[in-house]
């Protein structure tokens, strides 16, 4: 569907741009190229994906075509989907999204189903949430538990804007409170909670580069940097936490599977009990967890 390649007399259905497409972003290293065009597609033409399946033999608009173009050009150069069309799906809600904003993976789901796990016996609990994005992780806590009241951090300007739109956008204004600081700074003295979640940077610096390139080349590095181990801002969250966290109060965080043994075994060393790990779909230790004082 390059511009060369496209005549006036060819018959550019909903199907034959998905197919174009997905074989195009094949062949430029697309590891979704399916999900990528159906997304893109769905966008170019306003419409749900799921609709693209019903409109098969419908032909695309001069607009939509150009507009389609230009998308699959910027997606086979790398550029993230989620960026291109501007939100992302999550926790089966919707979020916005801009560039230089980290884009929500599945991944993260875990830590929002460990979080909703540990609110159930909680009565009128209290969440802290930092390095919060798109505030995909309180947002979802949030709109799944109906008395939760959460504080949620951002220190950098392009992301606290985005979840300030996307904690409105959900309508969670009255429970998901966005304060901008660095990690727990902007805290008031004596604040406690029931869980602290976060989901930070953690990878290790020299990693970075060994990236894929829609990640490298595109995402903003100080979400991704965890320093030379990974651990930098994991050891900062494990040595505060205790000081924002009621008696039996759960700290929980994200990280890679390969980096779930030392996590909890910083957890323990810094006097946490009960310390385990959480799998993701694929079945790999994803979040760890441990409790501060009695429960």
């Amino acid at each position: 569907m390059a511009a060369e390649q496209v005549t006036s007399d060819e018959a550019w259905t909903v199907k034959k741009v998905l197919d174009w497409t997905i074989s195009y972003l094949k062949e430029h290293k697309s590891e979704t190229p399916r999900l990528d065009a159906e997304v893109l597609l769905a966008f170019a033409r306003k419409c749900q994906r799921i609709q693209l399946y019903t409109q098969f033999d419908q032909l695309l608009s001069e607009e939509e075509r150009g507009l389609m173009r230009s998308l699959v050009k910027r997606r086979a150069a790398s550029e993230p989907v989620a960026y291109l069309v501007g939100h992302r799906e999550f926790f089966s809600l919707d979020f916005l999204i801009e560039p230089n904003v980290f884009i929500p993976r599945p991944d993260t789901e875990t830590l929002v189903a460990t979080a909703l796990d540990l609110l159930k016996p909680l009565k009128s609990p209290s969440l802290l949430e930092l390095c919060t994005g798109t505030g995909c992780v309180p947002i979802a806590i949030a709109k799944n538990h109906a008395s939760v009241q959460i504080t949620t951090l951002e220190k950098n300007s392009a992301p606290y804007a985005v979840a300030a739109r996307n904690i409105k956008k959900h309508e969670v204004e009255d429970r998901v409170k966005l304060l901008n600081g660095d990690l727990f700074e902007p805290l008031e003295n004596g604040s406690k909670f029931d869980i602290i979640v976060s989901n930070p940077p953690y990878i290790p610096k020299t990693e970075i580069e060994t990236l894929e390139s829609d990640v490298r080349d595109h995402e903003p590095h100080v979400a991704l940097d965890g320093g030379a181990d990974g651990f930098d801002v994991i050891r900062i969250l494990i040595e505060q936490s205790p000081l924002y966290l009621n008696a039996g109060g759960w700290l929980l965080f994200e990280l890679s599977p390969e980096q779930a043994d030392e996590g909890c075994k910083l957890l323990k060393e810094a006097g946490f009990h009960s310390v385990r790990t959480e799998a993701d779909l694929s079945g790999q230790a994803r979040v760890v967890l441990g409790c501060w004082g009695s429960s």
